[in-house]
């Protein structure tokens, strides 16, 4: 399984004037920088919570379609499915309709169920990513969507990098603060 970032997300949970609201900065000065931190500490919160905050498109790619009837979507909250499409060993791309299978977009993670009745598609596939799917996640198209506590963990680690600037990188802080995983722990989807 392979994800892919198509359309990135075209906005970030909190806007630079409430970072440096929340650093209490009034200059200009950093603003370039800080903006970078916002982008960087919402990329590391999505990615410890395997979810997708404000909207953006992905293609999971699989090596073949699941012997059960279900496919799980990672990143969610799963908005929808765009396409299913499937490749034959010499590249041929065909597209699993979508009267044939309903999206749960429910669930955490969300799913691709089939529809009564129908099957997965039984060609053999190409061998290495024989199936990619393309989907959109997050809680929606703008940054009111995202929970305040995400909101909140995101500005907690915005003044770490801030405080401890000799971190270049949200990856290279020594220790996440306690706060941060509390306010995120809560709805992180675990890989199984």
């Amino acid at each position: 399984m392979g994800l892919k970032l198509i359309t990135a997300p075209q906005e970030e949970p909190i806007t630079l004037a409430e970072a440096k609201s929340h650093l209490r900065i009034t200059s200009t000065d950093e603003d370039a920088l800080i903006e970078t931190w916002i982008k960087a500490v919402r990329e590391y919160c999505e990615g410890y919570q395997n979810r997708a905050y404000i909207t953006q498109t992905w293609e999971l790619s699989l090596d073949r379609f699941p012997d059960n009837s279900i496919i799980k979507v990672p990143l969610p909250p799963l908005q929808d499915i765009t396409s299913i499409k499937y490749y034959d060993p010499e590249g041929t791309e065909k597209e699993f309709s979508s009267d044939d299978y309903e999206v749960d977009t429910y669930s955490e993670p969300g799913r691709v169920s089939l529809g009564y009745g129908k099957s997965w598609p039984s060609e053999i596939l190409r061998p290495v990513n024989g199936v990619i799917i393309t989907f959109t996640a997050g809680y929606g198209d703008t940054a009111d969507k995202v929970p305040e506590k995400v909101k909140q963990a995101i500005k907690v680690l915005i003044g770490e990098l801030y405080e401890h600037r000799e971190v270049t990188d949200v990856k290279e802080l020594k220790e996440v603060p306690f706060a941060v995983h509390a306010l995120l722990g809560l709805e992180r989807i675990v890989p199984i």
